[in-house]
């Protein structure tokens, strides 16, 4: 039976994936709710500056203490360590795919953005029109 530190280990696993994804695809929630964009702005500024900088999420450190504390050795087990772990923590991560993934992060993001500001210019543009 899995300890509570192995447990809150995994749930901060799945924090840090939803967070992976909010980060790359959020901005299609903004599509829906652009009040969204409060949040997602923030998290894929810093979802980019992590992969640029080289830097470590504070999330990774927070699972692997976790994880130590719940007596595991390493990622071996259940669904999370070996579908999810991978996702978060490629083993072949090299410097240059950090700074490929810094860069598809804002590309994704800047495409999304730059539709929402084109949409909403056409249709301030549109409504315009009508009251000429």
């Amino acid at each position: 039976m899995p300890t509570l530190a192995a447990l809150l280990a995994d749930l901060v696993l799945l924090l840090h994936l939803a967070f992976v994804l909010f980060v790359v695809f959020g901005g299609l929630l903004v599509l829906r709710r652009r009040r969204i964009a409060w949040l997602h702005v923030p998290a894929f500024v810093w979802g980019a500056a992590i992969e640029f900088g080289g830097w470590i999420c504070p999330l990774t450190p927070l699972e692997n203490r976790l994880r130590e504390m719940g007596g595991a050795g390493g990622y071996a087990g259940g669904f999370v360590e070996r579908y999810l772990v991978p996702v978060l923590y490629p083993g072949e991560l090299t410097r240059e795919i950090q700074i490929g993934l810094g860069i598809a992060v804002l590309l994704i993001n800047l495409a999304i953005y730059g539709f929402l500001l084109r949409r909403r210019k056409s249709c301030a543009e549109g409504k315009g029109q009508h009251f000429t």
